[in-house]
Formats: structure tokens, sequence, C-alpha cells
């Protein structure tokens, strides 16, 4: 007499209860995680050989055409899910929940009831503590700009008023779509409405700016260039078509202040303010910055350190490369550095996810603001500034997809596994 099946092995090797909840994952992979085509594609396919079976994704930005082959079956199915890094303790949460299906290989409906509870996690931090880190984000940035105090104290109030905006857009979701531009226009107004800085407190634009930043998607290009390069064609053409919209979302927001406080888009011309910050103040911010950063995507606590160690390793490489050979080699050095190290660090069991690693060091690098400063400048009909600053924007985006790549490249492949 043959001994029965035991109830678990047997819904480990259902082709059907695999497929499930193999498009569960993969859906909340593209939503949640944040992480380009080749990071969910490793995700899924190391997960179905845990599991005894195979799975192949063809991955767009927003959706996947997923196969699982088990048992002698082959699904298919179809997920869609919009991309979002706005909660990346669930990012944390989702490695060490993959990190647990590897090691334990428990029953296909207690990993999808594990998936289930990550994906309704309560937020770590309050709406309001998610403001202050808007506010902490953009202030920490304000020096990169112009280290000045002028900066410092115009950034406050603007970003006190983007961050509450956010907040109040958080169940609003019609609002959030138009998010970028209804931000660009409030601060477009009340810098050339109620501000009106003088000129020698720098271009109205680049008092804009920092309170801006949190929306600049400056690291959703760099990403789709490095898609593009990497032959990740598709995901990376949509990723790039997106950031440019939520640039000119940007664009349009500041011309609509322009135009309803009768400001000459001459005005638009980015002359900076000479310092008046020591360099260790400048310094101290990017701390600033990484605190907000934590507060604002909602990193857990314990991972702090890792965060701001990333965020310096960044800064320090980049500005060692620039002295010794110029800006262009010492982003691409940093974006390699960057790569490496992120990638390095997150593979050993329990360590924080490469995207949290990454994410911080690379919005120090990320030049989406000279994309909006080079449309700014044409728009007020400072031609040759505004093809300066658009081909600067378009070497840098370039090197640091370049750079990401190289890094990528000098460490091992991780093959299959999550």
């Amino acid at each position: 007499m043959t001994a029965p099946i035991p109830e678990q092995q047997q819904e480990n090797h259902d082709p059907d209860a695999l497929h499930g909840f193999l498009r569960e994952l993969t859906r909340f992979t593209l939503r949640f995680s944040g992480e380009g085509a080749e990071g969910v594609d490793r995700v899924v396919r190391g997960i179905a050989r845990t599991y005894g079976g195979r799975a192949e994704t063809v991955l767009v930005a927003d959706g996947a055409v997923l196969s699982v082959t088990a048992g002698g079956r082959t699904l298919t199915s179809t997920v869609t899910a919009f991309p979002d890094v706005a909660r990346l303790d669930r990012v944390v949460a989702l490695k060490e929940f993959v990190e647990r299906l590897r090691d334990t290989r428990p029953a296909l409906s207690e990993a999808a009831a594990g998936l289930r509870r990550i994906e309704t996690l309560p937020s770590p931090v309050p709406r309001w503590a998610r403001g202050v880190g808007i506010v902490l984000f953009s202030l920490g940035f304000a020096p990169a700009v112009q280290p000045t105090w002028y900066e410092i104290g115009t950034t406050a109030l603007l970003a006190a008023l983007v961050a509450a905006l956010t907040v109040l857009s958080e169940r609003r979701p019609r609002l959030a779509r138009v998010l970028p531009l209804v931000a660009a226009t409030l601060v477009s107004l009340v810098t050339l409405g109620l501000l009106r800085p003088e000129h020698g407190h720098g271009g109205p634009v680049l008092i804009m700016l920092p309170a801006l930043f949190f929306f600049v998607p400056g690291d959703l290009l760099s990403a789709a260039t490095a898609e593009l390069v990497g032959g990740f064609l598709t995901t990376g053409a949509v990723r790039l078509v997106y950031a440019l919209v939520l640039l000119l979302q940007l664009y349009v927001g500041v011309l609509i202040g322009v135009a309803a406080t009768g400001t000459s888009t001459d005005a638009l011309f980015d002359t900076a303010q000479d310092t008046d910050l020591s360099r260790w103040v400048v310094v101290a911010s990017w701390a600033v910055f990484t605190l907000g950063l934590i507060l604002a995507f909602e990193v857990p606590w314990r991972l702090a350190g890792w965060v701001v160690g990333l965020v310096y390793l960044a800064l320090g490489v980049q500005a060692a490369g620039t002295a010794l050979a110029g800006e262009v080699v010492g982003t691409f050095v940093a974006a390699a550095a960057l790569a490496a190290t992120a990638d390095l660090l997150a593979r050993p069991p329990g360590r924080p996810p490469r995207l949290v690693l990454f994410l911080g060091g690379l919005f120090t690098l990320t030049v989406g603001s000279l994309g909006l400063r080079a449309l700014t400048s044409l728009a007020g009909g400072h031609v040759l500034h505004g093809f300066h600053d658009l081909m600067d924007f378009v070497t840098i985006v370039t090197t640091i997809a370049v750079g990401l790549l190289a890094g990528a490249a000098l460490v091992p492949a991780r093959g299959l596994q999550a």
C-alpha cells in the first residue's frame, strides 16, 4: 500500500497553486518593490525553482506576461500593476519574505497569506511625519542648488506647502495623478507672487527647485536609460516617457505661475547667488537629506546607518573623481561604485534590499533638475543657456546609466536566486 502524500507536498506540486502564487508575487513585486525588469524577473524565476517549477516573464513597466511550467503543464497569465517606491518598508519586508520562502519552502497557501500580510502592512510612520520627511528631504538638498541661507529659508516655506499638499493627496487619487503639476504651480505662485526674490538671491527657478526635488524624476530617468542600455527596451522606453511626462508637469506648473503673476519669462534665467554657507554646513546638509528620505519613503529606522553610508559614499567618490578628472568621470565612477557596493551589500541574507541601499545615493547623483532648468531657460528666451543645460542633462543622465551598468558588471552575477 502506497503511503499518502502529505497535503502540503501535494499543494506545493499543484501547478495551479504555484501559478496563482507566482502571479500574485509578480504583481506585488511590480507594484511595491521599485525594481527594474531584471530584478522582478530574477525574484519570480528564483521562487519558481524553489518550488520545483519554471517561470518566464515578459515585462513592461506596469505589467508582465507570466508563464509557469510545473507538473508537465504550462499556465500563462497577464499581470498589471503601477510601480511605486513610496513605501520602502514593503521592499524590505519583501526581501525578507523571499529569503524565508527559499529557506523553508512553506505551503503555497501559507506563502500567499504572508504576501497579503506584507501588502496590508500599516505605515511605520504617521502621515504628519512623512510630511516632515519631505521638508527635510528638500532642506538637505537646497545647499546643493545654492549654498546660501536664503535658499534654505525659502525652501523651508515652499517645502512645507509641498509636503502638506502631498500628504493631502494620499487619500485623493485624482489629485495624486497631477500632483507634480499642482505642486509646481503652487511653488511658482508663492515664489514669484509673494517672495519675489531679488536679483542677488539667484534665479527664481533655483529658489523653486529644492521644494520640487521630491517630484523631479532624475532617478527614474537614470533607471530608464540604464534599462535601455542594458537591453530592456520596452521597460526602459516606457519608464523614460513617464519620467519626461513628470518633468513636463513641473515645467508647465512653473509657467502657469509665471503667467498668473505677470512675471516676465526673462526672469527664468537661473543665475546663482554667491555662497554664504561653510563647507561643513553643506556636508552636514546631506545627513538632513537622508533623514528626510527615511521619513518620506518610510525606510525602517534600523536601516538608517546603511542608507547614510551609501549616500556619503556616492558623494565622496563623486567629489574625488570630479577633482581628479572632471564632472563626467566623477559621476561615472560614483555611479559604478554605488551600484557595485549596493549589490554586494544586499546579497547576504538579512541585509537591506539593493533598492533601499541604492536610492539615497542615486538621488545625490541624478540631475533631473537640470532638465527643468533647461526647459525654463528655453521658455525664457535664453536659448544658449537652455541648450547648455539640456546637453549637460543628457550627458550626466547617460553617464550615470552607463556607470550603473559598469558597477553591476564588476560583481558576479546573481543567477536566478532572489
